[in-house]
């Protein structure tokens, strides 16, 4: 069973642009910017939604700005190597980090190891415990290896669009 994929014209290109950009936009103003009436965006944007191009829109939050309230905490990017690599292992792996809020993203990968893990932590004593939870208790996992970052020097989400 095929899903029918919606035919996009410039207008949609625009809008998704736009969007990925600042999700906050007015539909007045984000009609204006891509310079068709209110009612023809709204009913675009929908549509966009609707056929799951657009998956969801979320504030991204200052990690600089919220450190003297929360802490810097740790960020790292982490290597995960599997024993098995049978489908069923993998996506037993895929299921269990997506429970964790402290995993942010989690690719399969190859060459290599099998995920790609970027994580964010309170401190120390509060990435032992994830890694515990996730690694050390799972006896399918082979290896671990952690990178831990001392700067963001750039952070994003926006697909380039033609």
């Amino acid at each position: 069973m095929s899903v029918l994929q919606p035919e996009l014209d410039a207008i949609d290109l625009q809008l998704l642009e736009r969007l990925q950009r600042d999700s906050s936009l007015s539909n007045q103003a984000l009609a204006e910017l891509v310079h068709v009436s209110p009612p023809t965006c709204l009913r675009r944007v929908k549509r966009l939604h609707g056929a799951g191009l657009i998956e969801r829109e979320i504030a991204v939050l200052s990690v600089d700005a919220l450190a003297p309230i929360i802490g810097h905490g740790l960020c790292a990017v982490v290597e995960i190597t599997l024993d098995r690599q049978d489908q069923q292992a993998l996506e037993a792996f895929e299921l269990k980090v997506a429970q964790e809020d402290a995993v942010q993203q989690c690719y399969r990968v190859s060459p290599g190891p099998d995920f790609c893990l970027v994580v964010h932590a309170r401190d120390m004593p509060d990435y032992l415990a994830l890694t515990q939870r996730l690694f050390t208790f799972d006896a399918n996992v082979r290896n671990v290896k952690s990178f831990f970052s001392i700067k963001r020097s750039k952070f994003g989400a926006r697909l380039p669009l033609p």
